[in-house]
């Protein structure tokens, strides 16, 4: 549902206004204002850009932290069931950075969040409570893992993400590339 233009928490740039979008703002206010980070600290809409099999995917990351200098933590919405969303927020957070993993994966429908460990996949939190807040990430970074993907799984980890991001067209099949010539 549309209903209109707002405007972003973290940026001021003018997004368009939907139920999913207007998830995003409350948790880019909730790191914010509840959680303690600076808005400076917060990277809005990153995209890993993946082409499988002809099949072209630009897979969204909502928000990363980065603290001293290092992403820190990944945090991606999607409405619905939670666990349908930890495989690619892994992925995501496996291979956004060639240099790190961001070491924790948080995924959220917005009512709800789960804190994932990226290395693992384990569920260290639920909540939106259990998303950690600035002094806590602090704390946490001297014993995190951000050590890269060994290269042998990075291609993995991209085929999974463009797996799970990909978008059907009312046709059936996946949407074509952009600015591919039709037929």
């Amino acid at each position: 549902m549309i209903h209109g233009h707002l405007e972003d928490f973290l940026t001021g740039e003018t997004l368009v206004d939907t139920d999913d979008e207007r998830y995003r703002q409350q948790l880019a206010r909730l790191l914010v204002t509840k959680k303690g980070f600076a808005k400076s600290e917060i990277e809005p809409r990153l995209v890993i850009e993946t082409l499988f099999a002809g099949c072209f995917v630009s897979s969204k990351i909502d928000f990363v932290v980065k603290l001293n200098g290092r992403r820190v933590m990944l945090l991606r919405y999607g409405p619905g069931s939670l666990v349908t969303r930890q495989r690619p927020a892994l992925a995501a957070a496996r291979v956004l950075d060639p240099g790190q993993i961001i070491p924790l994966a948080v995924v959220s429908n917005g009512q709800d969040a789960e804190v994932l460990e990226s290395r693992s996949g384990k569920v260290l939190a639920q909540g939106l409570a259990a998303i950690p807040d600035r002094p806590a990430l602090l704390a946490m970074m001297a014993d995190l893992d951000f050590s890269p993907l060994a290269e042998s799984r990075r291609e993995r980890e991209l085929r999974i993400l463009n797996a799970f991001d990909v978008e059907v067209c009312c046709a059936g099949g996946p949407c074509p590339l952009p600015n591919a010539p039709e037929g």
